[in-house]
């Protein structure tokens, strides 16, 4: 059963996205990240910067089909293009379909009313089907 952790109370969410997906990599894990095309444009510009000495190689829909295969984080509106099966990474309002698929799935809430009030009703949503769910409350974070 896939597990699902709820990531809240964040200020800076492309930037907490970015130490996941790094620590991610780290372990050697393909990711698929979900979310409003605006959000992934911002995101993938994001992890072009986000480390000085070490890249984050992902691609987009709009990538070769080459680097598509090569990269093991895909960003786009369709989590099962990728092939990734180990973590799905929500940055949008909906439940993301296929979600079922992976074995972890990550929803980075923002601080906001709006990403409060979307992540209730997804929480909601993944506790009907029988899910059990984890909370991670990154105001009480003390990563850098």
């Amino acid at each position: 059963m896939t597990r699902i952790e709820f990531h809240f109370n964040t200020s800076e969410r492309l930037l907490h996205t970015c130490r996941l997906l790094r620590k991610a990599r780290a372990q050697d894990l393909r990711i698929a990240v979900v979310g409003a095309p605006a959000t992934l444009r911002q995101l993938d510009a994001e992890l072009w910067r986000f480390q000085d000495v070490a890249f984050l190689g992902h691609c987009t829909p709009e990538s070769s089909p080459a680097v598509q295969e090569a990269s093991a984080i895909g960003l786009g509106p369709d989590p099962l293009v990728w092939g990734a099966s180990d973590v799905l990474v929500n940055l949008g309002d909906e439940v993301p379909g296929g979600f079922e698929g992976f074995e972890r799935l990550i929803e980075i809430v923002s601080n906001d009313e709006h990403g409060k009030s979307q992540a209730r009703q997804r929480w909601k949503h993944y506790k009907s089907l029988g899910f059990d769910l984890v909370q991670h409350d990154l105001s009480k974070s003390t990563e850098p």
